[in-house]
């Protein structure tokens, strides 16, 4: 059976002893998704996956879903190529800040798959925390504002009244649509939502997506906001990957947030990812 090592004592862990190249059977894949349960972001060294064996473990965690607003390797509309050349520098990063993927659709992401192929000798690296430890932790005054109330969503970055500057923008090897006024819509999720396997309960905000909490405005939100969020990234709830070519990384897309660091200019990172869909947070 696999070794299973926790990278942290609260979030993370590195699984030893699973050839994903393979056939995943019944058995490593409940190992898989249990690790998954448990960590909230698993890892797997030495793989060096091609794209029909990344697909082939993505499915083992719910069914591929294709991601609107950011556009998709050639002929393959479930896979985002995760690029950045050596020539862009001075640019923003797919990702370059702490948030929950595309938390702004009626159904987001339930997690998403990362294969490294390119990647530094060193900088490049992506940061995960906890949302459940972090919601654990909580102090009373807070958890009283966030329990039982929803939060707003609008897909910021590729709507208009938001869309932010262009010195902030992913570079151009990652393409999306900007300026797309239904990226503007309001869709609101609950504050505090629970695993359907786990029954674990987790924050639901993120600084990219989340506008502000329902029954109060912008203005209102934004210092309760910022609390929790300078809360919810505390380094005791987070956990550092140092990429490797042929590293894997899975990760909980609604029990987590994460963020890219952006750190290797002039030198050329690509990594793919494939992303599972699930039942909508509740």
């Amino acid at each position: 059976m696999p070794d299973i090592h926790p990278i942290t004592g609260t979030i993370g862990a590195e699984i030893v002893g699973v050839d994903l190249k393979a056939p995943i059977g019944d058995a490593i894949a409940d190992t898989l998704r249990s690790a998954l349960w448990a960590h909230q972001v698993i890892v797997l060294r030495d793989q060096h996956l091609d794209i029909a064996a990344q697909k082939r473990l993505t499915s083992v965690f719910g069914d591929i879903m294709q991601l609107p607003y950011v556009e998709p390797v050639e002929n393959d509309p479930e896979v985002i190529a995760v690029l950045k050349e050596a020539s862009e520098q001075k640019v923003g990063v797919f990702g370059g800040d702490w948030h929950s993927d595309f938390s702004f659709l009626e159904n987001p992401p339930e997690g998403s798959v990362l294969s490294a192929v390119e990647v530094p000798v060193y900088g490049g690296d992506t940061v995960w925390a906890n949302q459940a430890a972090a919601y654990e932790a909580l102090p009373d005054a807070l958890r009283e504002i966030v329990d039982g109330r929803d939060a707003v969503h609008v897909g910021k970055p590729y709507g208009v009244k938001h869309a932010p500057p262009e010195e902030a923008r992913t570079g151009g090897s990652i393409r999306m649509t900007r300026g797309d006024p239904d990226a503007d819509r309001e869709i609101r999720h609950p504050c505090v939502v629970t695993h359907p396997g786990s029954g674990t309960k987790a924050l639901f905000l993120n600084p990219i997506y989340t506008t502000r909490l329902d029954a109060m405005s912008e203005e209102e939100s934004a210092p309760i906001l910022e609390a929790l969020y300078k809360h919810a990234v505390r380094p005791d709830f987070c956990c550092r990957l140092r990429w490797t070519p042929g590293t894997v990384a899975v990760w909980d897309n609604r029990m987590t947030m994460h963020y890219a660091v952006n750190d290797y200019d002039g030198t050329r990172r690509l990594l793919y990812r494939t992303t599972f869909s699930g039942a909508p947070p509740a």
